[in-house]
């Protein structure tokens, strides 16, 4: 408990009537910020009347706003003297937990603070147990748009199965987050996953690491070595960018998901080795198999299912969503107080097209939580510009449902091919509707481009 008192009789009587708290004590605004920053209090019991000003309040509500900021879960109990009810209800409405009026009441005291400290520890394992959840399933996958959590669904799904999954989607997606909640949400989880990248690792060693190979099968051979398959016996194995993969190498691979046993490389004899099977790739196979850099019949093999992963510029407002954790995670890893997005900022964020993906977004705001200043990251911070984010401002729910009426509108006409009694029938409105609803969208078309892809 932190008590923010500048008159030393106060501060004895309290200091022996909280004996059952671990009490650390400030006279000043200054000096209780920095015991919030040493400490990070549970409750914090303040005089409103603080240096320089001790016959006012501001002092005490400007340092209820800093508290609040450096530890948003800090129970603030307000100690008011002459000041009088007004300004206590005041600071409660500023986010302060309770009050108390002076002559203090020892008894009173004591069972507000106990009832602070209760909803504290409840506050903060309602936290844990959410953090706990979050953990045991898709891990750090933050979605909210409906094509998002479609792919969420779909990989609850397959996790509990055998099936070989390919996933598709562009750099940066996090396709090696869903591969492993893949493997975690499966009944190999306590078996290894295991990770190679077809892409980073040079054509001549890539058999040898997934295969492994005999002592003496070539020149450095000099004891037997296990490959990434065998090591991820039981368990999963996840070949990233697999579309890279040299054409030898994938009819060799092709053998095992057939026969799901293995030579190593030098070796003679077969092994068998129990393993699931997850691929991804960024790149186009289908027109890798026409182009014969890839095997059809490998294809097939591994996409049993296949899961397509949308780019971060098509999962609507999830970018701002996944911004703002990454923002209290980078916040926690650097030490910085915690931060939220300006209004510029999320606007920004939202109309941007990351072409980067999650990984750019994740650069963005780790160096934005370094170099923010105050409490605040604005678009500036994370080095968004108005000509990059496009929209100035989100759009509010009539200009999003007045561009899909137009959107509409100019679709029934296209299929009707103008015909208005047509057009009207495939909206289901009047004609009179319908006439009126035209009316409205040419406003909107004058006013703002047209939503969607050109």
């Amino acid at each position: 408990m932190l008590v923010v008192e500048d008159d030393p009789g106060l501060r004895r009587q309290l200091k022996w009537a909280l004996d059952g708290f671990e009490v650390d004590f400030a006279g000043t605004r200054e000096e209780a910020i920095a015991a919030v920053r040493r400490h990070e209090p549970a409750i914090v019991l303040q005089d409103l009347g603080l240096p320089p000003d001790p016959n006012g309040v501001e002092e005490g509500f400007a340092t209820i706003a800093e508290i609040q900021r450096l530890a948003p879960r800090a129970k603030i109990i307000v100690v008011t003297g002459r000041e009088g009810r007004e300004p206590a209800l005041r600071a409660i409405a500023l986010g302060a937990y309770d009050f108390c009026q002076k002559p203090v009441e020892m008894q009173m005291l004591s069972l507000i603070i106990d009832r602070a400290h209760r909803i504290y520890q409840l506050e903060l394992q309602n936290q844990q147990l959410a953090e706990s959840r979050s953990a045991t399933a898709l891990d750090g996958v933050i979605a909210g748009s409906e094509p998002m959590l479609k792919v969420c669904r779909l990989i609850q799904k397959l996790a509990p199965t055998q099936a070989t999954v390919l996933l598709l989607g562009e750099s940066g997606t996090g396709k090696e987050r869903l591969a492993q909640a893949l493997h975690a949400l499966s009944p190999r989880a306590a078996k290894p996953l295991i990770a190679i990248n077809c892409a980073a690792i040079p054509d001549t060693l890539l058999e040898s690491e997934l295969f492994g190979y005999e002592r003496g099968a070539f020149t450095g051979a000099v004891k037997q070595t296990i490959g990434k398959i065998e090591t991820a016996e039981g368990g999963t194995l996840f070949l990233d960018e697999i579309g890279d993969m040299p054409l030898a190498l994938q009819a060799k691979l092709l053998r095992f998901l057939q026969e799901r046993v293995i030579e190593r490389v030098g070796g003679r004899d077969l092994i068998t080795v129990d393993v699931r099977i997850i691929a991804a790739t960024h790149g186009n196979l289908q027109q890798a198999i026409e182009q014969k850099t890839f095997r059809a019949d490998l294809f097939y093999r591994i996409s049993e299912v296949a899961v397509a992963i949308p780019p971060l510029r098509e999962r609507g407002s999830d970018s701002v969503l996944i911004a703002n954790y990454l923002l209290l995670q980078a916040c926690k890893r650097h030490g910085r107080a915690l931060m939220k997005l300006s209004a510029d900022a999320v606007a920004a964020t939202q109309s941007y097209p990351w072409p980067g993906n999650v990984r750019e977004l994740e650069n963005r705001v780790n160096a934005a939580a370094i170099m923010a200043e105050g409490n605040l990251v604005t678009a500036a911070d994370l080095s968004l510009t108005q000509a990059q984010s496009g929209e100035a401002a989100l759009l509010t729910l009539r200009e999003v449902r007045q561009r899909a009426e137009a959107q509409a509108v100019q679709r029934a006409l296209a299929i009707a091919g103008g015909n208005i009694s047509k057009a009207a029938e495939l909206l289901g409105v009047t004609r009179p509707t319908l006439y009126d609803l035209m009316a409205r969208t040419s406003t909107t078309n004058e006013r703002s481009e047209p939503v969607g892809n050109p």
